[in-house]
């Protein structure tokens, strides 16, 4: 088998991995797509004062039902496609990308073997507004953030962001479709080079370069190890 037969084999067993979701996660999807709703809703409402409080303490309610809730400690996969190693991720708790993450849009991005490149689609709602009518720049260049780093998998190899460049050409138009394209230009050592840009319709309205630094497999065990530290000493008491 080819590299690029093999590299195609584990995008599908990948893509198969993400959409069977197993355990509970299509009820977290399910949940976190109301959520992204409400979000939605409440960016853009103009409800009475006293309709607002009382969703408000049902949603407290819904929050104090979670605190007695079992807390995983091992989630699955990675939460950013840039570190995952051979493809092997579930991706569900991205903030760009997860659907079973209620801060993602959710974006959807798919590899392109032949063309050597990342494309997608993504619609950002109410929640991201920031000029009037128009998606805030920062979740503009998490997106550029994500698609990069997702185009690494073309070297073989995971990495983290060393830098990227966002050029915002045109505003970024609220509540629209999206099409984003990402690519890896370059691979020498380390350092691996991408571009992408962000097209509502035919017009350019923003467009990215990004450096990413392949890391090794140990550097996830002390990032994980550091994790875990950090959660077992904010749980002693003061």
């Amino acid at each position: 088998m080819s590299e690029s037969d093999s590299l195609l084999e584990q995008i599908r067993l990948a893509r198969e991995k993400y959409a069977e979701a197993p355990g509970t996660w299509p009820a977290k999807r399910e949940l976190a797509d109301a959520v992204r709703e409400l979000m939605h809703n409440l960016a853009a409402t103009d409800a009475p004062e006293e309709e607002l409080l009382s969703i408000a303490e049902q949603v407290r309610e819904s929050a104090r039902r979670f605190a007695v809730q079992p807390v995983m400690d091992n989630p699955p996969g990675v939460a950013e496609m840039s570190l995952a190693a051979g493809m092997e991720v579930f991706r569900d708790r991205s903030p760009v990308v997860g659907m079973a993450n209620p801060l993602a849009p959710p974006a959807e991005l798919v590899v392109d073997l032949d063309e050597k490149t990342v494309t997608g689609d993504v619609f950002f709602g109410a929640a991201y507004q920031g000029a009037p009518g128009c998606v805030h720049g920062g979740f503009v260049a998490a997106l550029f953030d994500e698609a990069l780093g997702m185009a690494t998998i073309f070297s073989g190899q995971p990495g983290m962001t060393g830098w990227i460049k966002v050029s915002y050409r045109s505003p970024t138009p609220l509540e629209t479709p999206l099409r984003i394209s990402a690519r890896m230009d370059d691979f020498t050592g380390r350092k691996i080079m991408t571009s992408a840009e962000l097209m509502a319709g035919d017009t350019l309205v923003a467009e990215a370069t990004g450096l990413l630094i392949t890391i090794p497999n140990e550097k996830f065990a002390q990032l994980r190890n550091a994790a875990a530290e950090r959660k077992e000493k904010s749980k002693r008491p003061a």
